[in-house]
């Protein structure tokens, strides 16, 4: 074989593997495409089966769901409850996360791959195994119904993933750069403030989208340990399906309305977060 014909196969796979990835991204965005087109049809429209494309479009989903001409259930405070919970938590993970990588990757303790096995281990437990435990705690300490208990929940969930995220990202942080700050009298918050903090930004960017996106998302706890105070925009989404029935168009309008502060988080930080998941991928 040519080195010809290797360079055209190696472009027919190339352009096979193209196809592929076009075909799988066009595959998971039609359901979200549909959703949102849903959302701006009419009940009777959203209702048809086959579904219609050429339907009208109307925001008469969107008014119900926000509540427009005082009917229906305000979605304001569940959306600000999940906002709290999943920017505090994020915050706390982050604030977590960073001294805890950077003690197992830059200034490794002992034992460490113990340690990091550790925080794993805390991810293969089922969440309802620990739901009534939880419940218990929290009834016991006068914290159901708290926007402040799903901080603290959402804070120890996702930070063994956090910490491992961030020691793959501060395990490229330059060992020069640091013994550079130490010589000049740089402490450790001065080094991880100005010194690992701009070098690791595209991880910390990445870890902090990730973290969002997991609590934002989060249900479960959410569903069962909060009431009217500290429900959050998932549970309020599960609260619009009822007896009276299934109303399509308003579920689309809500479900794309709570997806946007993440679809819009993720296209914000794109750029770190691209930079960040491929960061350490190849020594």
């Amino acid at each position: 074989m040519t080195q010809g014909d290797r360079r055209d196969g190696r472009r027919v796979r190339g352009a096979a593997l193209g196809l592929l990835a076009w075909a799988c991204g066009i595959a998971f965005f039609l359901p979200v495409a549909w959703m949102v087109l849903t959302s701006f049809h009419r009940e009777p429209d959203a209702a048809t089966n086959p579904p219609s494309l050429v339907a009208p479009l109307t925001l008469h989903g969107y008014r119900e769901f926000f509540g427009v001409g005082g009917a229906g259930v305000s979605p304001w405070p569940p959306l600000l409850n999940s906002l709290t919970a999943s920017v505090a938590s994020t915050l706390l993970v982050l604030a977590l996360a960073v001294p805890a990588a950077y003690a197992l990757s830059i200034r490794p303790v002992r034992k460490w791959r113990d340690v990091l096995f550790f925080f794993l281990s805390t991810k293969m437990l089922p969440l309802v195994a620990g739901l009534l435990p939880v419940y218990l705690v929290a009834q016991n300490t006068r914290m159901l119904d708290s926007i402040w208990l799903l901080v603290i929940l959402y804070t120890s969930m996702n930070l063994p993933i956090a910490v491992w995220m961030m020691r793959s990202f501060l395990a490229e942080v330059p060992v020069e750069i640091l013994e550079a700050a130490s010589i000049d009298g740089a402490g450790l918050p001065t080094t991880l403030l100005r010194i690992v903090g701009p070098v690791a930004l595209p991880g910390i960017a990445a870890t902090a989208l990730i973290s969002f996106i997991f609590s934002w998302n989060e249900l479960l706890f959410a569903r069962v340990l909060t009431g009217v105070v500290a429900g959050t925009s998932p549970v309020f989404l599960t609260g619009l399906v009822t007896s009276q029935g299934l109303f399509l168009a308003k579920v689309c309008a809500a479900a794309t309305v709570v997806s946007l502060p993440v679809l819009v988080a993720g296209f914000a930080a794109q750029d770190k977060l691209v930079q960040g998941l491929s960061l350490g991928a190849v020594k």
